[in-house]
């Protein structure tokens, strides 16, 4: 599907409410697209629909306008040079980014992670990196959101009722 349709389809979506098909969008378009850094500021403003300020601030991190509080909150989600060489997703030279800012963050995250792993490091490998991210969790933590709240409030609401009924039937055969 060409860009263009995609984006109209991302706009359809948010404009009907369906906010998570238009981030899953967007981040399909940013995987095929690692260089547009337009892709990249509109999944950031989708995260700030849903309050998320790592996720604006990983998807912001190479704009110059980007804001301080989301930078911080995504490198403090992110907290080795290697788990945000991965966050970043991006592929290929550092000289393919769009603009010198962004080209110098890039270079910046590269250099940091290779200087702490004491070997160079590429973001086309990320077997070269992959030490630095054993030294974090597995997977950065991330904040407790409202939908999942909600998913497992009415998993254990199931499952009571679901018991309920099961004693009741229970009680019920034994009963005369």
């Amino acid at each position: 599907m060409p860009l263009s349709e995609t984006l109209a389809r991302v706009d359809a979506d948010l404009t009907a409410g369906r906010v998570p098909l238009a981030r899953q969008r967007l981040r399909g378009l940013v995987s095929s697209f690692p260089y547009d850094l337009t892709l990249r500021r509109r999944l950031a403003e989708v995260y700030r629909l849903y309050g998320d300020a790592a996720e604006a601030g990983r998807w912001m991190y190479l704009e110059e306008d980007r804001d301080a509080e989301e930078t911080a909150a995504f490198e403090a989600r992110y907290g080795s040079p290697a788990w945000r060489m991965k966050a970043l997703a991006w592929r290929g030279p550092e000289a393919m980014a769009a603009t010198a800012f962004a080209e110098r963050q890039l270079v910046a995250v590269r250099t940091a992670c290779a200087e702490r792993l004491g070997r160079s490091v590429d973001w086309d490998d990320p077997d070269t990196y992959r030490d630095g991210l054993e030294e974090e969790s597995e997977d950065p933590s991330r904040p407790w959101s409202l939908s999942g709240v909600l998913l497992g409030a009415g998993c254990l609401v199931a499952a009571l009722a679901f018991l309920a009924v099961w004693v009741i039937g229970v009680v019920a055969l034994f009963e005369d």
